[in-house]
């Protein structure tokens, strides 16, 4: 009888298998992430845009876009931690993005702070206010709220604060909102460099308050002192200019403000917390908030941040979404973030 003879894999051709399979994987896991990132890219940009689009039906109702915050209750409502920090932007468009029971949650008489909304309307998430690329995924003050999105608030402070296109009611009776003599709410008529050139909201990474350093990865979600402080409205952009210098050059061995405030509140702010939910276009795209105030006014640097790979995402004034390039020219980015400052924009420049 003849005997069959049976042969496995040798040693080196298993091996040779395995190396294949690895070098396979290698070249497919980078592809599955950046279709995953795509994925998360497309619904940010979903996400802005449904904001985008509830500042118009906003605007259709009122003929004006929504405040950065309310005025303060007259009677304060007792006082106590957290009645200064009044309800904001996104409590106002809820009804415009299908969040008419939220809405009718909130009760401006207090502050988003206060026991009648923060364990209501301050304490809900919505994943309409969250970027799905972010990959923290517990509030830094709320665990179960924060926001990714912010609203603009104005270019460089010294040559005109409140610049931007959602900024406070000037006509507070108790004179706390940091903006006397501002326009209160603006319509459309207002932005006359046009709504196409004029940035509404962006996005942000929130603060996890873990102290980084201006060296370390997670440098945007933290907050430096600059040395430099910012007087508002002195007509020109020389000490925003000194200031993006001094942030751009701080030693990556800088010992952070490390605190939790940036994206820590979706329902409330006022003008020396802007780190909540706005953002000022002094730094460009994807650096490090930086200043004189850790909470973040309109004179410090405030930039969007991200986790997409070489810029942000930013809503317009006209309900359009577009990808901002880290690389934008400051000049650029501080003519997108005013709404009057009739500068010339090449839709190229970014």
């Amino acid at each position: 009888m003849r005997l069959r003879e049976r042969r496995g894999f040798t040693l080196i051709e298993l091996l040779v298998v395995i190396a294949i399979i690895a070098v396979l994987i290698a070249l497919l896991l980078p592809a599955v992430q950046a279709a995953r990132e795509a994925a998360r890219r497309a619904q940010c940009v979903n996400n802005l845009k449904q904001l985008g689009l509830g500042v118009q039906n906003y605007l259709s109702a009122t003929n004006s876009l929504p405040p950065l915050y309310t005025n303060y209750p007259t009677a304060l409502a007792g006082g106590g931690a957290g009645f200064d920090w009044p309800l904001g932007w996104a409590v106002f468009i809820l009804p415009q993005i299908e969040q008419q029971a939220l809405y009718n949650a909130a009760n401006f008489s207090w502050g988003s702070g206060q026991p009648p909304n923060q364990g209501t309307l301050t304490a809900t998430k919505l994943n309409a206010l969250v970027c799905p690329s972010e990959s923290v995924n517990t509030g830094p003050w709320l665990n179960t709220s924060w926001t990714n999105y912010h609203a603009n608030v104005g270019g460089p402070a010294d040559a005109q604060s409140w610049s931007g296109v959602i900024i406070p009611m000037s006509s507070d009776p108790n004179g706390n909102n940091g903006a006397a003599g501002r326009p209160s709410t603006i319509g459309f008529q207002a932005i006359t460099d046009g709504t196409s050139n004029t940035a509404c909201f962006s996005e942000a990474l929130i603060s996890n308050n873990q102290g980084y350093q201006p060296g370390n990865a997670g440098a945007a979600r933290d907050y430096y002192p600059s040395g430099v402080t910012v007087k508002a409205d002195a007509g020109n952009t020389t000490q925003s200019s000194a200031l993006v210098a001094a942030c751009k050059s701080l030693p990556p061995s800088t010992a952070s403000l490390n605190n939790s405030w940036g994206g820590c509140n979706w329902a409330g702010t006022h003008s020396a917390t802007l780190r909540w939910n706005a953002y000022t276009h002094i730094c460009a795209p994807n650096t490090f908030p930086c200043g004189s105030n850790q909470v973040g006014s309109v004179t410090d640097c405030l930039p969007p941040t991200s986790n997409h790979s070489g810029g942000v995402n930013a809503s317009f004034c006209d309900g359009s979404v577009k990808f901002i390039k880290n690389s934008v020219s400051l000049t650029t980015w501080w003519a997108l973030g005013t709404r009057a400052g009739n500068e010339v924009i090449d839709a190229s420049s970014y």
